[in-house]
């Protein structure tokens, strides 16, 4: 309850002196703080049927969740374009 009273007075109240534009200043220099992340986050996405029948398929026979499976393929379908780019980078 504290810090949202804290919010209120920073926007009822003039903050320019605490404003030095040779010396960045972070939140925590003023006394706020931010909730912190959650290592995960929601995400919505449309697939055709029969993509994601494939994928419910390919699930199924691994005895795994379709949702671990996306997941992976996701994670290792980027692995996959980031070497890559830092292979031809080199070259």
């Amino acid at each position: 309850m504290k810090k949202k009273k804290e919010i209120r007075v920073y926007d009822t109240h003039d903050t320019t002196a605490y404003i030095d534009r040779k010396r960045s200043m972070k939140l925590a220099d003023l006394g706020i703080e931010l909730p912190s992340e959650t290592p995960t986050k929601v995400l919505s996405m449309r697939l055709s049927t029969t993509l994601l029948n494939k994928i419910k398929a390919y699930a199924s026979e691994h005895d795994v969740p379709y949702s671990a499976v996306i997941k992976m393929l996701l994670a290792e379908g980027i692995e996959s374009k980031l070497r890559h780019a830092a292979q031809n980078a080199r070259s």
